[in-house]
């Protein structure tokens, strides 16, 4: 089993994992200011990206650059695309992961995941869900493996399944899981990376 097998019965059943999903996760948070060529940069891709309409070019011409240049932008952490994830392959934790960011600095190895990303199959975020969860649950026991000083103490993972289009953030606290009841549309970029940010610097609520 791989982190893209799971359900959401799985979740429930296996992980005990408590779902709630009538809360907004980022209620009160500021747009980011993005810079010119950025937005210009997604003016020109993302219709692109709409046009061609596949998994792969909404990831390349829209998630990717987003998150790269968060990266850039905030140098304390480190962004990992398409890496091997294996945390515990009797309980199914393994796998290749889209996204992760990290509050770390480290770049040539995975040290503190803080978000995972996951790509929507066939634009059905809800799809997603389930493996974003099962990643998260792998990123919350590596955390806790890795015993990580009381300065970088994550209480939180967070989750991410997107389109490209469409966002939606996931949080997982302990046993409780997390679906914002909000979905973000790549129509406010700002508001995208605000949480970004917030998530990647730790003041996420």
């Amino acid at each position: 089993m791989r982190y893209s097998d799971f359900t959401i019965a799985d979740l429930q059943d296996k992980f005990h994992l408590v779902f709630m999903e009538d809360q907004r996760l980022f209620p009160e948070i500021s747009d980011y200011e993005l810079p010119k060529e950025l937005l210009a940069m997604l003016e020109e891709f993302v219709p692109l990206a709409l046009a061609i309409d596949t998994e792969k070019a909404r990831s390349e011409l829209i998630v990717a650059p987003l998150l790269a240049k968060l990266k850039l932008n905030l140098k304390d952490i480190s962004l990992f695309s398409g890496i091997e994830f294996n945390v515990d392959h009797k309980a199914g934790l393994s796998g290749r992961c889209g996204f992760i960011l990290s509050r770390s600095r480290e770049q040539y190895r995975l040290d503190a995941p803080i978000l995972m990303m996951v790509e929507a199959k066939n634009d059905n975020i809800k799809s997603g869900i389930a493996q974003c969860g099962a990643e998260m649950i792998a990123a919350q026991r590596f955390n806790a493996q890795r015993q990580q000083p009381k300065n970088n103490k994550i209480d939180a993972i967070y989750g991410c399944v997107t389109t490209g289009s469409l966002w939606r953030f996931l949080k997982l606290t302990g046993n409780d899981f997390y679906i914002d009841a909000t979905e973000y549309h790549i129509q406010t970029p700002e508001r995208i990376m605000a949480i970004l940010a917030s998530i990647a610097i730790g003041s996420g609520k």
